[in-house]
């Protein structure tokens, strides 16, 4: 009976490889946006996030989730999350690798680049716990807007370390923050909200307000603090409102359940009520969306680049597969439409790597007027293109795999979690309808169209498909007078400004076959349908994970 169970013709697991130097998408977009980037940060994480025990980490957060503990044997409310140690873990590599609020503190050159790639590298890992680190990167541009809470805070939010207790800032390490708007009634309508804070005095940290309220989406409700929406005398307002106040006491967070999500499993996500809470105002009392808007202008930048490093682990595990699984008498990667598949593939994950991180390079130039302009339109470009492939993608690669890409345990069952995880960030900061709605917005900029221009010459010439959309598109922009087009004008600027980045950071083979497919239409309605003129093994080899 024994031999029955022989087991043959199945792949050596991705594990103990070096994410960073098997990307060489990564290294020539970096190469573009920055030449002089010291990169050995990026090499160590890649070795890092690459390794089993890395891995394993991720898998035991996901599995074994965050339970709510909201009262003490004795019947005290406790409002606090337990997570596994596997979570911790995961959340001291990434404060370590200063991917949460240490470019603002640090005087490296291009810090947001290089933490964009940094990020990139770790959401390989799809460990679900990157929700806070983002949000902790996130809010430094909206709380310097109250000078003496981020005067106190900025310290332990820029520090590399993590300290996970519930204790005041002052008395830790390291600290995380998070960010509450979203309630019941109004979703992505936030003006609708019901939250009250009335005016309680003031003091060392400004204005500040008695809270009353409920918020339907509170991601990371373990974070030290958050920025949220509440009504004021004169308007909806943004809020500072720390778990413990600056006097050791517990601040009125009650925590009413944890949601049980399709993915970002390892992630507590809540719904929480504020019950006389206390807050301090941030920026200016009855412009509450713009004010936290700073803050969800970063966390949509990490929504790109967390989706586009995903791409490159379900890429990267699809190869490895189809390189060792032998099908119909060879292997399946030298099969023609495997190849097809696995080139398409390969082409939208570079893509996509390539728009992620030339957004990043903005957020490093704050004194550049293009870079401003292309931050303005590619924040929402990059965010609803790269987002809305990230489902589909994931979905293609799993089926490189077959069956073994659906089950959730082994080496390959990532594939699985990364599926899971996909959708998260198009609906998180904002679905499709939002960001095409921001595109336009940003369009009625008066230097909007001479910035996308600028941004597309440097590959006019180069392909007939590029050019032709390069000529339209500002001709478009200029016009665009109805919402009814703004989801596809979003997608065709995404894929101009791909193209024209690939132009100049990938081979001829990678840019040609990105333009015929994506904008001459000699492409299908499925990943797998390039034309065959197409060099598929040079695509291929380039993408290779070893």
């Amino acid at each position: 009976m024994s031999a029955t169970h022989e087991v043959f013709n199945q792949v050596d697991p991705l594990v103990d490889v070096n994410l960073f130097d098997g990307n060489r998408a990564m290294q020539d977009a970096l190469r573009f946006n920055a030449p002089e980037l010291d990169t050995a940060p990026l090499h160590a994480l890649g070795q890092e996030v690459g390794s089993a025990e890395m891995q394993t980490h991720a898998r035991l957060a996901n599995v074994f989730t965050p339970q709510l503990k909201s009262h003490d044997r004795f019947g005290h409310r406790m409002d606090q999350v337990e997570f596994h140690p596997s979570y911790h873990a995961l959340m001291t590599a990434a404060t370590a690798a200063g991917l949460h609020g240490t470019p603002w503190g640090e005087g490296a050159a291009n810090p947001h680049l290089s933490r964009a790639a940094g990020f990139m590298l770790f959401t390989e890992l799809e460990p679900s716990t990157l929700c806070p680190i983002s949000m902790s990167y996130a809010v430094t541009p909206a709380l310097k807007d109250n000078p003496d809470i981020y005067r106190d805070w900025a310290p332990q939010l820029t520090s590399r370390a993590y300290d996970p207790a519930l204790k005041r800032w002052k008395d830790k390490a390291g600290v995380t923050m998070g960010m509450g708007m979203t309630e019941k009634q109004g979703g992505s309508d936030v003006r609708a909200n019901t939250t009250q804070a009335v005016p309680a005095g003031s003091d060392d940290w400004g204005q500040r307000f008695t809270v009353t309220g409920h918020k339907w989406f509170f991601s990371a409700p373990m974070c030290d603090a958050f920025l949220v929406l509440a009504q004021t005398p004169k308007g909806l307002s943004c809020l500072f409102l720390p778990r413990v106040l600056p006097d050791g006491s517990f601040n009125k967070l009650f925590i009413q359940r944890l949601k049980d999500k399709l993915g970002n499993k390892a992630n507590a996500s809540s719904e929480v009520e504020f019950v006389g809470a206390t807050a301090w105002l941030v920026g200016e009392e009855g412009r509450g969306v713009p004010q936290i808007l700073a803050m969800g202008t970063m966390t949509r930048l990490d929504c790109a680049l967390g989706t586009s490093g995903l791409m490159r682990q379900a890429l990267s595990i699809a190869l490895n597969h189809t390189s060792q699984r032998m099908a119909f008498g060879k292997k399946l990667i030298d099969q023609p439409l495997m190849k097809n598949v696995l080139a398409d593939l390969a082409l939208e994950s570079e893509a996509a790597t390539a728009l992620a991180l030339r957004l990043a390079r903005s957020f490093d130039r704050p004194g550049d007027a293009h870079e401003q302009a292309m931050q303005r339109l590619l924040t929402p470009v990059a965010k609803f293109w790269i987002c809305k492939r990230g489902s589909h993608f994931a979905e293609e690669a799993m089926e490189c795999l077959g069956g073994n890409g659906y089950v959730e345990e082994g080496g390959e069952g990532i594939m699985a979690r990364i599926y899971r995880e996909m959708p998260v960030n198009s609906i998180w900061e904002g679905a499709g309808n939002i960001m095409a709605l921001d595109l336009l917005r940003a369009l009625r900029k008066a230097d909007a169209a001479a910035a996308l221009a600028h941004e597309l010459a440097p590959a006019k010439g180069l392909h007939p498909a590029l050019d032709h959309m390069a000529e339209s598109l500002p001709i478009r922009v200029e016009q665009m007078a109805t919402e009814m087009e703004a989801r596809r004008l979003a997608q065709d600027v995404a894929l101009a400004v791909q193209a024209a980045l690939l132009a100049q950071t990938a081979p001829a083979a990678v840019f040609g076959a990105f333009c015929e497919s994506r904008l001459a239409g000699h492409w299908g309605h499925s990943f797998g349908s390039l034309g065959a003129g197409v060099d598929f093994d040079a695509i291929i080899a380039r993408a290779q994970p070893r």
